[in-house]
């Protein structure tokens, strides 16, 4: 049954099986939102009239506590009546529908250890911010796999994804890795994901920093260009963090960017396999070495738990406000 659910004045209706969160967004009405899977908290809300279905939110994310004092996960719940509610933070503005996509594998290329590039056309262009992800359809098995897009927004017609294989993974073994093809049709969703610049009239042209550990470098491409188009001259630093040289990727075309623009600065931090080519250690110690006052930065953290938390407190060491300091955290899937 339909139902209209309601955020800040704006109404949308819910179709049988939707979450409130898949409603509001592809009703083109902006809700928080991050890993989408019921695990981070991003999208809790307050059910202010009528009821929901929690689904599976875990006890970890919404205690009983939570869900007794009328509070929910809007990727998970699901409404049992006409409902109303109120975001934790400033949800109901206008964003980028959520679409259902269907796009043909234009290129698959091995571009480091146990890593992908994945360029997928589309016959209609995709609106989305530089950083969203897509989930792709896992053929044969219903299963969702979110991948970040390396695209800016005008890239709107070929998505760029950037796939790190995981051993037994039912996405990567089997498929992206083991089967597909160019010439194939994916299923997709998206844009998702709330990891992206502020509107150009609230970016002030500050310097930033960008640190990705592995395929946590995708969506930083897209955030570094787009910040680079809108003030050409600004100060961006992007560390890569991964174990080895053989996983690096993409070392022309940042040498382009740094030509283009001499803000910019590319650097590759090797934690596990030494060359004397590169730096050592981790990639979140590299900024606290080279940057000794963080006010006035903005930083961003794309990759594993750890790193993301290694990356926020060295933030703060160097006094970044914690309001400038955005995150998006990989959530490990099989």
């Amino acid at each position: 049954m339909t139902f209209a659910v309601s955020v800040g004045g704006r109404r949308v209706d819910c179709e049988p099986g939707q979450t409130l969160l898949e409603a509001f967004l592809r009703g083109g009405m902006w809700m928080p939102n991050s890993c989408n899977q019921g695990t981070c908290g991003t999208c809790k809300l307050q059910v202010l009239s009528g009821e929901v279905d929690h689904g599976a939110a875990p006890e970890d994310t919404l205690s009983a506590e939570e869900r007794a004092s009328g509070l929910a996960l809007a990727c998970q719940a699901r409404p049992l009546a006409d409902t109303e509610v109120r975001s934790t933070a400033d949800a109901g503005r206008v964003t980028h529908p959520l679409r259902d996509l269907t796009a043909t594998v234009l290129e698959v290329a091995d571009i480091a250890r146990d890593t992908r590039r994945v360029l997928l056309g589309l016959a209609e262009p995709l609106a989305f911010e530089a950083g969203q992800y897509v989930e792709l359809v896992v053929p044969g098995s219903g299963a969702r796999r979110q991948y970040s897009l390396a695209n800016t927004a005008d890239e709107d017609k070929v998505l760029e994804l950037h796939v790190r294989r995981v051993p037994g993974g039912v996405a990567t073994d089997g498929w992206l890795f083991d089967g597909l093809a160019a010439g194939d049709r994916v299923e997709a969703t998206g844009p998702l994901g709330d990891f992206h610049l502020p509107p150009p009239d609230e970016d002030d042209g500050g310097p930033m920093v960008l640190i990705g550990g592995g395929t946590g470098l995708a969506p930083l491409v897209g955030i570094a260009r787009t910040a680079l188009a809108r003030h050409p001259s600004r100060e961006v630093l992007l560390y890569h963090g991964v174990r080895g040289a053989a996983d690096l990727y993409d070392l022309g075309r940042f040498a382009e960017i740094a030509e283009e623009h001499p803000g910019f600065r590319f650097v590759p931090v090797l934690s596990d396999e030494p060359d004397p080519a590169y730096r050592g250690g981790f990639p979140t110690d590299a900024f606290v070495e080279d940057v000794p006052s963080g006010r006035g930065w903005s930083g961003w953290l794309c990759g594993p738990p750890a790193m993301v938390e290694a990356g926020v407190k060295a933030f703060k060491r160097r006094r970044m406000s914690p309001r400038r300091i955005h995150r998006e955290k990989f959530t490990p899937a099989s």
